[in-house]
């Protein structure tokens, strides 16, 4: 009889496994039904989370932006922004000042940090990709700073503002200043050529973009070069009073 016995307890050890796995899998099951009975489901017309909400509101204006006539700053770290939180930067607060007066247009942000006006040049191309209805040219102070011959200087703001209005665009030029230690000779052929192609082209034309703010410490980073959130604000109020008058309320169309 001893032969039956590798039988038997192979038997046996095959039951007791197949009554412990029936015993894990219904405890498993109450598991789930206990999950299932603590948590109910949620229902489709239960009301979005306030995160939800933000998250949704966020892609309804960004949407909405997508669709309006744009208006592009184009220029160098003064339009950029630098050392500012982004939503400090003139682009910025500008959109923020035209939804407050309900004007429909998305301000867009163009500026490169270092920018000259033969950089510039090269990137007309990349903002009318963008189909701009204005530009805000805001170009040559790093020109300046760099002791840029001002005819050059002049020739390339001439190309970039002949390019634009070929394809239609409004151009606002922002004029630009030099500090009195580049000498009287050079700062006034510098300054002088932002009225001269405002008057030849008869563009809508803001005479220093540094206005109001130049040398005032308290509109000014440390560097006092670059403004700081209030300094831009007060760009803002001026630059505001050259572009309203090209502005539709509602304008229709167009993008």
């Amino acid at each position: 009889m001893t032969w039956f016995r590798p039988k038997m307890l192979h038997s046996f050890a095959l039951a007791s496994q197949g009554i412990l796995l029936r015993l894990l899998l219904g405890a498993v099951c109450l598991a789930i039904v206990a999950c299932e009975q603590s948590s109910p489901p949620l229902s489709p017309s239960s009301p979005p989370s306030t995160s939800e909400q933000r998250a949704s509101s966020g892609q309804d204006q960004r949407s909405t932006r997508v669709d309006q006539p744009k208006i592009v700053a184009f220029g160098d770290s003064l339009t950029t922004g630098l050392g500012v939180a982004p939503e400090e930067s003139y682009p910025a607060q500008l959109q923020r000042r035209l939804d407050a007066r309900g004007y429909h247009y998305h301000v867009v942000n163009a500026g490169v940090s270092g920018e000259t006006t033969a950089g510039g040049l090269r990137r007309v191309d990349w903002v009318l990709n963008s189909r701009p209805r204005i530009v805000i040219l805001e170009l040559g102070g790093n020109d300046g700073l760099r002791g840029v011959d001002p005819s050059e200087t002049r020739s390339n703001l001439e190309r970039i503002i002949q390019r634009l209005r070929a394809e239609g665009v409004t151009v606002v030029l922002a004029g630009m200043k030099l500090p009195p230690n580049y000498g009287a000779e050079y700062t006034t052929r510098f300054a002088g050529m932002y009225p001269e192609l405002a008057r030849t082209y008869d563009l809508p034309f803001m005479p220093f973009f540094l206005e109001g703010v130049a040398t005032r410490p308290g509109l000014n980073q440390a560097d006092g070069i670059h403004p700081t959130g209030e300094g831009y604000r007060v760009i803002v109020d001026h630059l505001v009073t050259v572009l309203e008058p090209l502005l539709d309320q509602h304008p229709t169309g167009g993008s």
